[in-house]
């Protein structure tokens, strides 16, 4: 489900915020950080806030800087969630996860028609759904999963690629039972390489809307940047 939580410390969005650059890519308006010339890439896939929040930037930054090309699409084509101008429901109709799915094909191709062999997935709350459909027909070389919403056992079931999840200890949208299960489907499949882990004392969202006031927050967001670049590395590199 994708409820209250997924809504809660938005952002403050900004067009000119990180260190990369903004341009057309593979259809999509995307921010794009790292070397041009890498074989790997990462696609970062935000939650219902969209492309121009900082902390993703921030993030999409830091994997650049690993030696990936990093592109983050803006999949709401300057539409991302505006607290109290809809429900959370009025606004998924017209964006939709399968449409982000169906986006991001052209993505993939434009990153392998430019020399990219690798490609890997990370997706923040709504993201998460993307990346778990594109592990599913193999679009990906891995996926990384951050506090997931719309994600079911289903889903995770049918995932060909390996997958990391990182999880929150206080999350309705994905709570720690939801992700245990998806651990015993994902550790049932020996051929699907996981991790999965659940952070202490943090809810749904911190890993990309942490408050800077918060230090056990902000400390357990740096530890889950650190999982995620980790599985990446290990598997898109």
């Amino acid at each position: 489900m994708s409820g209250s939580e997924c809504c809660e410390n938005p952002p403050t969005l900004s067009a000119t915020t990180g260190a990369g650059l903004v341009q057309q890519f593979g259809g999509l308006t995307s921010y794009i950080s790292g070397p041009p010339q890498s074989n790997a890439a990462i696609i970062l896939i935000s939650d219902i806030f969209g492309f121009e929040a900082p902390n993703l930037r921030k993030i999409a930054d830091n994997v650049g800087a690993a030696g990936f090309y990093t592109v983050v699409p803006d999949f709401f084509h300057g539409d991302p969630y505006v607290p109290d101008q809809h429900t959370i429901s009025e606004w998924l109709k017209n964006h939709g996860p399968n449409q982000g799915f169906e986006e991001a094909k052209p993505v993939i191709e434009a990153l392998k028609s430019k020399g990219v062999t690798k490609v890997g997935a990370v997706g923040f709350c709504w993201g998460a759904k993307v990346v778990v459909e594109l592990g599913k027909h193999a679009y990906i070389n891995a996926g990384v999963l951050l506090h997931p919403s719309l994600v079911t056992c289903e889903d995770v079931q049918g995932v060909k690629v390996p997958l990391s999840i990182l999880g929150a200890e206080v999350d309705h949208t994905s709570p720690p039972e939801l992700v245990k299960q998806f651990e015993d489907i994902l550790t049932a499949k020996p051929e699907v390489d996981c991790f999965v882990k659940i952070f202490p004392r943090v809810s749904h969202g911190w890993s990309v809307r942490y408050k800077d006031e918060d230090e056990h927050e902000m400390k357990c967001a740096q530890e889950a940047h650190k999982d995620m670049l980790d599985w990446i590395i290990k598997h898109v590199k």
